[in-house]
């Protein structure tokens, strides 16, 4: 299971590397607001790769047997046109939590400013995997889902505030430690998403699939 944690992390690494390099470059070169700009328009492939991997990831949690390389490439070309804009979106929202966050470095601690990114990305940490979960699996319009995926969330705090824990935990340790941390910076390009999102999935799969009950409708398919 590890060594597909890994292979998940890789394929993840292809489709988000590109918007979050131009970022960088944006950030730290004089190609300044032209390279934010276009790694926003290079995020468009995230979303496809977040369903794909929120669907392999489920399928080792039910341990459900499958091909990674054949199942992640299946979901993402069928989820990749609806996945586009929840996509963008997540991404932009990480983008302008890393802007608040250099800000609060460069020009000191702002308790407002904190609190305001604190609170919003637990938010959004709650909410987004279920957008992508229920992409991969229920044939619903996006604003449904967006719709849904609030309710599911707030109406499972617990396990939703569980969930933004899990997947943030690899990331705030290595936050916390800077700059300690940097010579481990690329095992989070080795594992970093995958861990993260399966310590996600693992608290928000029993609700979405009680809500919509999955796997009893994946079992009887297979027996069809």
């Amino acid at each position: 299971m590890f060594w597909n944690l890994i292979k998940l992390n890789l394929l993840f690494c292809l489709f988000a590397l590109p918007s979050g390099a131009l970022l960088a470059a944006g950030l730290f070169t004089p190609l300044g607001i032209a390279g934010m700009i276009f790694s926003i328009v290079l995020a468009f492939p995230i979303g496809g790769a977040c369903c794909a991997c929120m669907f392999c990831l489920s399928k080792m949690i039910r341990r459900d047997p499958g091909y990674l390389w054949f199942d992640f490439k299946r979901k993402f070309l069928e989820n990749f046109k609806q996945a586009a804009a929840p996509g963008i979106l997540c991404t932009l929202f990480i983008y302008v939590q890393v802007f608040l966050w250099l800000d609060l470095m460069n020009k000191g601690a702002d308790i407002a400013l904190i609190v305001a990114g604190v609170v919003t990305f637990i938010i959004f940490m709650m909410v987004a995997p279920y957008i992508f979960l229920q992409i991969a699996y229920i044939k619903l319009t996006t604003s449904q889902i967006l719709g849904n995926s609030l309710l599911i969330s707030f109406g499972n705090a617990g396990r939703s505030f569980a969930s933004a824990l899990g997947g943030s935990v690899v990331w705030a340790v290595f936050l916390l430690l800077l700059p300690g941390s940097m010579p481990f910076s690329p095992l989070l390009l080795v594992f970093g998403f995958s861990i993260s999102w399966l310590l996600s999935l693992m608290c928000i799969w029993p609700p979405v699939d009680r809500q919509f009950s999955i796997e009893e409708s994946l079992r009887r398919q297979r027996e069809e």
